[in-house]
């Protein structure tokens, strides 16, 4: 049995024996070089992308790839994008019945609404307006359409008609044009439409414009006014009653029909016994009696006349 003995106090020889323990090396704390270079590519904005966005792009686009490989499921997701579609556009509130025709005559609606040629009823995402106005505007009556899918599975049609306003002779019949010459529709017989002026000639159409404003001009002879013709597609003759006519020149016809009426104002040349009145020159309108005027005038001048049994 050890005697019991007190641990040495402070200070005492024994106590202050403080065991040697073996140093071991301190580590660096510095990487190597090849961890410091694979952190500084790391801290690369592009690179960084790259593996945030790039490749997980690139793996889920390989998947998508894989599975679109086969015909079979690309063929069963275009059938199924094809009946939603199919069933969305054939919903009740897409469903075109009826098609309103609006803006002309009667005559013209029923031709409007055959030109049209839809089978209703029908989606408004299959209806071609394009082509549908294209028909349309194709009719010589019709000026411009509109159309447009109103709620309601309305189709309205706005139609701007022709308004005739002269007949147009030719040598197989009559036609009716408008202000620019255009043709609105076939005329059977001058008499069924006798409130339109009248023109003739080759070219004639092309110059409706002016011949409105020639006919706007004679307004106050308009009551003895039988027509116009257009002579060699350049100017215009006023064809009136009592076989008369007034030649009237390629340039500011107008200018000349005015002076004209200032002249038959003053001096009622209208009135008398005259065949044509040759406005061509400005500065000298020429005047072409009747035979038998001139007949009396040469006798009243004490000029002798032989009669002719030609």
């Amino acid at each position: 049995m050890q005697p019991l003995t007190a641990p040495p106090r402070y200070g005492h020889p024994a106590a202050r024996a403080v065991p040697q323990v073996a140093s071991v090396p301190m580590r660096d704390p510095a990487p190597s070089r090849w961890a410091y270079r694979m952190q500084r590519i790391m801290l690369t904005p592009h690179l960084r992308r790259l593996i945030r966005i790039g490749l997980p792009t690139l793996a889920l686009a390989a998947m998508v790839g894989l599975y679109f490989a086969s015909e079979t499921r690309r063929a069963a997701l275009v059938n199924t994008f094809t009946d939603l579609k199919e069933q969305f556009e054939h919903r009740p509130e897409f469903m075109v019945t009826l098609a309103s025709v609006e803006g002309c005559s009667k005559e013209l609606a029923e031709a409007v609404r055959a030109r049209l040629d839809l089978k209703l009823p029908q989606s408004s995402f299959d209806l071609d307006l394009d082509a549908a106005r294209a028909r349309i505007e194709a009719l010589d009556a019709v000026k411009s359409a509109e159309l447009r899918v109103r709620s309601g599975g309305v189709l309205q049609v706005l139609v701007t008609e022709r308004m005739p306003v002269a007949i147009w002779r030719l040598d197989d019949g009559l036609t009716l044009v408008d202000e620019t010459g255009h043709r609105v529709a076939s005329l059977l017989a001058r008499s069924d439409r006798p409130d339109l002026p009248l023109i003739a000639g080759a070219g004639a159409d092309a110059a409706m414009p002016e011949a409105i404003e020639i006919l706007a001009a004679a307004g106050p002879l308009g009551y003895r006014i039988r027509g116009l013709v257009r002579m060699g597609e350049r100017r215009w003759d006023i064809v009136m009653d009592r076989n008369q006519r007034i030649l009237l020149p390629t340039e500011n016809p107008v200018r000349a029909v005015e002076r004209l009426l200032a002249l038959d104002h003053a001096q009622d040349i209208l009135n008398r016994d005259l065949l044509t009145v040759d406005l061509r020159l400005a500065g000298r309108p020429t005047l072409r009696l009747t035979p038998y005027a001139l007949t009396q005038m040469r006798r009243a001048q004490g000029i002798e006349t032989v009669e002719s049994d030609l």
